[in-house]
């Protein structure tokens, strides 16, 4: 890292005009900029008007002494940070060691060794330049990620409009011309193109969802909804699709409403990438199961398929961050991002609920979600 000694601005402060000229004499052939203050009140005049990078900070002075100029200096909001060296003919530790607390950066004492003093600056110097750097690369850093989500927002906004309307031409063909004459290749092939706006708009959906999340801009909006009416809203969305498996889904519930206070749109998610994820992972010609259970102070999904199930080995990252998150095919080849779960994680942590897992490999798995009926601040 080069430092160029002529970008930073040094204040000296001190009462007795020899010492002043004698640390600017020093200082000077360093090529620093040098700025002067007779007393504590000038040394904050001149900070507040110049902001310098380092201050060289005499004890003993009229006004203000060199404890009240760190207090002010320190509690205000111009530049807090700023590093200072004590420069005291003070011998007493304790005066010292309050200087350290007032919030000082090194101290030295009268009378100075010159190499000593250069050395004790360069120090400052230097650490003052790191931080810089490290502030820089951190704006950058952070500028960097913001563009970065504000891409995938938009990429996932303008995308999905579209996207929902071609899914809905698609679907509608499919369902129309299933019992038509039109060639059996043709019509897979429009079933496989079906399939594929489904599964490339769950993923735009969850990009969307996540991208909010991640930036801060997902407001929770607290409703009174009935969970049995959504989850029977989503077998009705993904009918066609279930239908292609010979997949049957049925609800279990012992009573015909139950109503909570969340937000419908993140309780949808949860839901959605459950029976989604249950429908590509089961085999065809078997069924799925939705059961809903009425408890004190929540309600419990439970969302059961009778497919695949997972591997041991893989059950450790099926709920773990997005990094490491884990995704495989279903098992009609279908794919997915690995983001579905991990957003299903998420979003009930946010409504203040749990979900877990059981799985046996090749014979199914149940997940389920917790979620309180009564959304709470958080």
């Amino acid at each position: 890292m080069e430092i160029i000694n002529s970008n930073y601005k040094i204040l000296i402060v001190d009462d007795v005009k020899a010492n002043v000229m004698l640390l600017k004499a020093l200082i000077k052939k360093n090529n620093y900029q040098i700025l002067e203050a007779g007393n504590g009140k000038e040394a904050l005049d001149m900070f507040e008007l110049h902001q310098p990078d380092l201050i060289l900070l005499d004890i003993m002075m009229p006004i203000y002494d060199g404890y009240q100029v760190i207090d002010i200096i320190r509690n205000g909001n111009i530049k807090p940070d700023v590093d200072i060296i004590l420069i005291t003919a003070l011998d007493n530790k304790e005066d010292v060691v309050k200087g350290f607390n007032a919030g000082a950066n090194d101290y030295i004492s009268k009378p100075f060794n010159n190499e000593e003093l250069e050395a004790r600056i360069r120090h400052q110097i230097s650490l003052i330049a790191a931080k810089k750097e490290i502030e820089n690369k951190t704006k950058d850093l952070i500028a960097a990620i913001k563009n970065r989500d504000k891409l995938y927002s938009v990429i996932a906004h303008d995308l999905r409009s579209p996207l929902s309307s071609v899914k809905m031409i698609i679907t509608l063909l499919v369902s129309e011309l299933k019992d038509s004459n039109i060639d059996k290749d043709l019509f897979d092939l429009l079933n496989e193109a079906n399939r594929t706006t489904e599964n490339l708009f769950i993923l735009l959906d969850n990009l969307l969802k996540w991208t909010k999340s991640q930036t801060g801009r997902l407001n929770i909006s607290a409703q009174n909804i009935d969970i049995i009416s959504i989850v029977y809203g989503l077998i009705d969305l993904y009918s066609l699709v279930s239908q292609n498996k010979s997949i049957t889904i049925k609800v279990m519930s012992d009573v015909l409403n139950l109503e909570i206070n969340s937000d419908p749109d993140i309780v949808k998610t949860i839901i959605r990438n459950l029976l989604s994820n249950a429908i590509k992972f089961s085999y065809p010609n078997s069924e799925v199961l939705i059961k809903i259970e009425d408890k004190e102070e929540n309600v419990l999904i439970i969302v059961e398929d009778h497919g695949c199930g997972i591997q041991e080995d893989k059950k450790a990252n099926l709920l773990a961050d997005k990094e490491c998150g884990y995704t495989s095919y279903g098992t009609d080849n279908e794919e997915g991002s690995g983001l579905g779960l991990s957003l299903c994680q998420e979003f009930t942590n946010k409504l203040g609920g749990e979900i877990w897992f059981e799985s046996e490999f090749e014979k199914g798995s149940k997940f389920f979600v917790s979620l309180p009926k009564k959304l709470l601040d958080r």
